[in-house]
């Protein structure tokens, strides 16, 4: 089996697939044959993935259990199944310590980090009982596997995403479905920035922090997601995989005195 075939002739579905990891996936299921489509809420966006040959773009808040019902509906109905969903969408949004935070804030975290991960499964998992067959990857993050000081309910609803992801594959492996997670950390995306670090200072940071010595790029993750996809591992459920370049087994989260905060960056970078 050449590099081309591995997803050949599978259908596969990416939310917040206009940029970043979601785009990376896109474009990498697409070289390995598969056919597209994309979930994005932004116009521009949309339309820049949607060029890409093999891939269909369509906007789609996933938050909004309506709207992905009916994208569900009419990507079955044009490819009559779907073999791989991808719950991608995700965002810290702004660090905000516990003590600050409020009902607002922890509400959009859960909008956008595990409840649109339980409505799109829930849309499409239907048609993959049908088939009897199918991957579900959850992208959420390294923060749920460790602590992050700098805000516990991001970190509360990745944690959750993962353990719905394990909890799930015990449920769906004898129906044929796997479910698998992967957690990524400081990748860089566009999200880069709203931490406050721009990609030249992560790298700075990166060089001593990770074992692999540099910022991941989307396509490290996306590369992963096409294994998960395949069936190079057709004997793989329950798995969070961390994405990482070793931080989640080397590294962690810093206190810095000058800054008085948790900081990601090793104290004198």
């Amino acid at each position: 089996m050449n590099d081309s075939q591995l997803l050949g002739g599978k259908v596969a579905v990416v939310t917040g697939g206009g940029a970043g990891i979601g785009a990376a996936i896109a474009r990498r299921f697409v070289a390995h044959g598969a056919l597209v489509e994309v979930a994005e809420i932004d116009a521009r966006r949309a339309a820049e993935i949607g060029a890409t040959a093999g891939v269909e773009a369509t906007m789609v808040d996933v938050r909004d259990g309506g709207a992905v019902a009916v994208w569900a509906a009419d990507v079955v109905a044009r490819h009559e199944r779907v073999d791989v969903v991808v719950n991608n969408v995700g965002h810290y949004l702004r660090a905000v310590p516990f003590r600050q935070s409020d009902e607002t804030h922890w509400e959009a975290l859960h909008e956008i980090n595990l409840l649109h991960v339980f409505v799109v499964t829930r849309a499409f998992l239907p048609t993959m009982l049908a088939s009897g067959a199918g991957s579900i990857i959850n992208v959420h993050s390294v923060e749920a596997l460790r602590g992050y000081p700098p805000d516990p309910v991001y970190a509360a609803y990745k944690a959750a995403a993962a353990h719905f992801t394990t909890s799930l594959a015990g449920e769906l492996g004898r129906k044929g479905i796997r479910v698998n997670g992967i957690a990524p950390d400081l990748t860089q995306t566009p999200q880069v920035d709203y931490m406050g670090t721009t990609p030249t200072e992560a790298s700075g940071s990166w060089e001593a922090w990770a074992p692999i010595g540099r910022v991941g790029q989307p396509e490290d993750q996306a590369d992963v997601a096409v294994f998960l996809a395949s069936d190079l591992s057709r004997f793989v459920t329950g798995l969070n995989l961390p994405v990482d370049g070793g931080t989640h087994a080397y590294g962690g989260w810093f206190w810095s005195p000058s800054q008085r905060r948790f900081t990601n960056r090793p104290l004198g970078l």
